[in-house]
């Protein structure tokens, strides 16, 4: 089994920087790709950035590309998401999965994910 908790969430304002850490415990050499989602309100949850341990691929929503980064320690068992220029659309709970799949990409659909964190809030006031 893997846990995996999130930190890092608060209130910011519009324009602000945030980082969220993904902290992995348990079997983590199982794990073959870590993602980024988020909910938001009356909303699907959607993908939001992933790595695919195989190669050290990425991928990026549309919507975060250019102002999100997702990065990790050496040892993988933590993984960053860090935020910058947040709009308030970015208002979500944002959550750390991770699959024990191997796959070929960077996994976009949360039926993939086996594991997943309980979520940390993340708001951006105007």
């Amino acid at each position: 089994q893997v846990q995996l908790v999130e930190s890092g969430g608060g209130l910011v304002q519009a324009g602000d920087s945030l980082r969220l850490s993904c902290a992995a415990s348990g079997r983590t050499l199982s794990i073959y790709g870590t993602g980024w989602f988020r909910r938001s309100p009356g909303k699907e949850r959607e993908f939001v950035a992933g790595v695919n341990w195989s190669d050290g691929s990425t991928r990026y929503a549309d919507s975060v590309k250019g102002r999100f980064t997702i990065s990790t320690t050496s040892t993988k068992n933590t993984v960053y998401l860090q935020m910058n220029s947040l709009k308030p659309e970015d208002t979500a709970v944002y959550y750390c999965a991770a699959h024990s799949g191997v796959y070929a990409a960077v996994q976009l659909s949360t039926r993939q994910y086996n594991y997943w964190g309980q979520g940390t809030q993340v708001t951006v006031s105007p």
